[in-house]
């Protein structure tokens, strides 16, 4: 039994299914299958049941779980106690984060970071803010950075700051002739927004029906970018974060909605400290913006 066995394990358990469980683990799915059923073979028990629809944790997939999770808790806290002891910040980090956070907030600061601590390797995994919880409950992820409040028992959580939201335009829209907007403006307007589990979708759902109208949804996408690529070509409008509107597009713009904001921050899991490693890396997310 080897401990990355475990890990896919862990990985298949939490996504409950196999190509997504290898694309988080970053390995090819056939070869993350073959180490399962290894895994399996000496155990001699199928931890699995596969359907065509879904993967299920038997009753021993479901009893081995805790002693894996414990397991692979167990050695990262060993490597992290022989770490401090040479007094030197080493260790890889696996940081969850919302891919409308992503590719905006962390490039910039993670080249500074990676320059300050050559010895701690960063793993980034985009996500939903359900499937980072869960993550970070399965000690797969040590911390997300996503939009709070997150309401989950187990999880520390920590506000870095506010992000106003914008509202997203084709450059020839009339609304594009205001400075700003509200609400009310966008009543009667087709809405491209990020698929079902994304929280940007849902604030954006929320916020409209806190305005006494539900929003009329032309478009959904997986990606921020390819939302604004359809509002640039005219599809509708979004509402997006001010972060992504750093990127221009030609035929988009952006137009503020005051009061309408995100709150930008991280989790990680109760119960312990963060490793040293995971510590700096917050530390250093947590400071001023760093520049490109």
């Amino acid at each position: 039994m080897e401990f990355h066995q475990l890990r896919y394990f862990l990985a298949v358990a939490r996504a409950r299914n196999f190509s997504r469980a290898a694309e988080q683990c970053r390995v090819a799915q056939p070869s993350l299958s073959q180490q399962i059923q290894k895994l399996e073979h000496e155990l001699g028990e199928r931890l699995f049941e596969r359907t065509t629809r879904e993967v299920s944790l038997t009753p021993a997939g479901e009893l081995f779980r805790e002693h894996a999770a414990r397991a692979l808790e167990e050695v990262e806290q060993a490597r992290e106690r022989v770490r401090e002891l040479s007094g030197l910040v080493r260790g890889r980090v696996v940081l969850g984060a919302l891919p409308t956070v992503a590719p905006y907030f962390l490039p910039a600061r993670l080249r500074t970071f990676t320059r300050q601590h050559p010895g701690i390797e960063v793993v980034v995994h985009e996500d939903t803010t359900a499937q980072l919880v869960e993550g970070v409950l399965a000690k797969e992820v040590d911390v997300a950075l996503l939009s709070l409040p997150v309401e989950r028992a187990g999880l520390v959580t920590e506000e870095f700051f506010d992000e106003p939201l914008l509202v997203a335009l084709p450059k020839a829209h009339p609304l594009a002739k205001k400075r700003s907007l509200t609400l009310d403006d966008l009543e009667q307007e087709a809405f491209i927004l990020m698929k079902e589990g994304h929280c940007l979708a849902g604030q954006a759902l929320q916020f409209c029906r806190l305005n006494g109208f539900a929003p009329r949804v032309s478009f959904r996408s997986a990606q921020i970018e390819t939302v604004l690529s359809f509002v640039a070509s005219g599809w509708g409008i979004s509402i997006v974060p001010a972060m992504s509107a750093t990127r221009a597009l030609p035929g988009l713009v952006c137009r503020p909605l005051p009061g309408v904001t995100r709150s930008i921050g991280i989790i990680h899991r109760a119960g312990r400290p963060l490793g040293g490693a995971a510590r700096a890396l917050a530390e250093h997310l947590r400071g001023a913006p760093a520049k490109p």
